[in-house]
């Protein structure tokens, strides 16, 4: 069987949030042939950064051109397309949105003028503004913010330039994965919509949870107009994918509020190598706390130097390990260390290469996720033994369960209260740090996520039942309309899973 693991700008070739758990599955997964296919707003890198095996087929990176050629003539197909998809954009009709990019997704079939950039030959901005005025005069929803000129050209230029993922071309597989993300799911929905291959959608990010930092300085009208994109495109895939597998309990929510069958609805909950990340003694080194991120604006580093200053003023000698810092983000995590004034208290250093330095010289891991980051880093530290203090965002709770601390998001005090209490207490923070490595081991292991996708491979795209007879019954024999993955996680068929992750969870007052 052959498989395509499509993603948005990151593995093989890029080490992200989502690089390491792709490896995990596609190394594991040697009895399936991969074609790797990642899309990006960024220029290709020179090559892969992790090592490919054997089974992998082919690995490409699609950048998408910001270019905007000039627009020739009118393309009434094109704008009868685009009139439905802003239509349904702005008044949240998904049948009439879908319609719309269906349309759109067909004329970048055959080559060409449209083909690499469908909405060009379109006058977006007049469509989109037309459309807003129903939406405000319609009176139904939520109030549409004002639409000015300048603020339909905008949202129209994003439009555009999403509207070219529709136009990367997917290679003949049984099957393809989309992992996350709003490009890479307008591109699986595309070749789905060309081929009628099979799509397995994973969530390993709530795609609308939070505007990028760069967003949040457009106008209300055009943050409006991403939004309701990005939401319509997700409920597009809920309708068209065979199968979702969501990264926890908080994704299968957010997957159900927004249309999502709930018999198509698998949560895989991420894993890690417990080999990878081997449980330490303690440093007898002064105390330290571990932090792991790319030190970005919106990674929660000034929350986290905020209640480090405390700690520091508490519980003299502590030091802060900022572990993970990309080079492009240095200098502003040294700018924002030096405003603390705590000097050398606190010390950045790149990703280890090995994944067993990550963790072992911290007392304490503080997990600070963005905005909306699947919860890897967090299972890493309770793989290797380390108590941890969560910002209570996304999956954290569910994930921590009673082995860890959760305290209130944009909470430096109270994320300070908890540093301090498990650093002056050497017994529960121990404590602490078993029943997170044990959690670990029990829901959140890498051969758990390669047994169940290898499954759900295998139901979606596998070969069917071989040819049977049956009898006429006077009493029709019971049928079960769930996928049979569905019915063997359950514990309907043989094999099960553990049981669902307990909701439990410790808060700090």
């Amino acid at each position: 069987m052959r498989i395509c693991l499509l993603t948005g700008g990151g593995y093989p070739f890029r080490r992200d949030a989502l690089g390491g758990w792709c490896r995990t599955l596609v190394d594991g997964l040697d009895r399936f042939d991969f074609d790797l296919v990642t899309v990006s707003d960024r220029e290709p890198p020179g090559g892969p950064v992790y090592p490919l095996p054997a089974h992998v087929t082919s690995a490409r990176t699609v950048a998408l051109s910001r270019e905007t050629p000039r627009r020739e003539g009118r393309d009434e197909h094109a704008t009868a397309a685009a009139t439905l998809l802003c239509r349904g954009l702005v008044l949240e009709q998904d049948d009439v949105f879908a319609q719309g990019l269906i349309g759109v997704s067909a004329l970048t079939e055959g080559g060409g003028p449209t083909a690499a950039a469908p909405l060009n030959a379109v006058p977006l901005a007049d469509v989109l503004a037309e459309a807003w005025r129903a939406g405000r005069s319609g009176g139904a929803g939520e109030r549409l913010p004002r639409l000015s000129l300048r603020d339909a050209r905008t949202a129209a230029t994003l439009l555009r330039h999403a509207a070219r993922a529709l136009a990367v071309p997917m290679p003949g597989v049984d099957l393809v994965h989309c992992v996350g993300g709003t490009t890479p799911l307008l591109a699986a929905l595309a070749g789905r919509w060309r081929t009628g291959t099979p799509l397995l959608l994973t969530e390993a990010r709530a795609p609308v949870a939070k505007l990028r930092a760069h967003e949040e300085r457009l106008s209300p009208a055009v943050q409006t107009v991403l939004r309701r994109f990005r939401r319509a495109v997700a409920r597009t895939g809920y309708a068209e994918a065979g199968l979702i597998a969501p990264l926890s309990e908080y994704h299968h929510a957010w997957a159900l509020r927004h249309g999502a069958a709930p018999n198509r609805l698998v949560a895989v909950p991420a894993g890690v190598d417990p080999q990878d990340f081997p449980c330490a003694p303690e440093s007898r080194n002064p105390p330290a706390i571990i932090w792991a991120g790319n030190g970005s604006p919106e990674s929660g580093l000034s929350d986290l130097l905020a209640a480090f200053a405390h700690v520091a003023a508490a519980v003299p000698g502590t030091v802060l390990h900022l572990v993970g810092v990309t080079p492009q983000h240095e200098d502003h995590c040294a700018e924002q260390v030096e405003r603390t004034g705590l000097g050398r208290a606190v010390r950045q250093h790149p990703l280890p290469a090995d994944p067993h330095d990550r963790y072992a010289a911290g007392h304490l891991v503080v997990y600070v996720p963005g905005p909306s980051d699947p919860p890897y880093r967090l299972i890493e530290a309770m793989m290797s033994g380390r108590a941890v203090v969560g910002i209570d965002v996304g999956p954290v709770a569910e994930t921590l369960g009673e082995s860890g601390l959760v305290v209130p998001e944009r909470d430096p005090s109270a994320l300070a209260a908890a540093c301090i209490s498990l650093l002056t207490a050497p017994a529960r923070r121990r404590a602490l740090a078993d029943a997170a490595r044990r959690r670990a081991l029990a829901y959140f292991t890498a051969d758990r996520v390669v047994r169940v996708y290898g499954a759900l491979y295998t139901d979606l795209a596998g070969p069917g039942p071989a040819p049977s007879y049956e009898l006429a019954l006077a009493v029709p024999a019971p049928r079960d309309a769930r996928p049979a993955t569905v019915r063997w996680l359950t514990g309907t068929g043989p094999d099960p899973l553990p049981a669902p992750l307990p909701p439990t969870l410790e808060r700090t007052p």
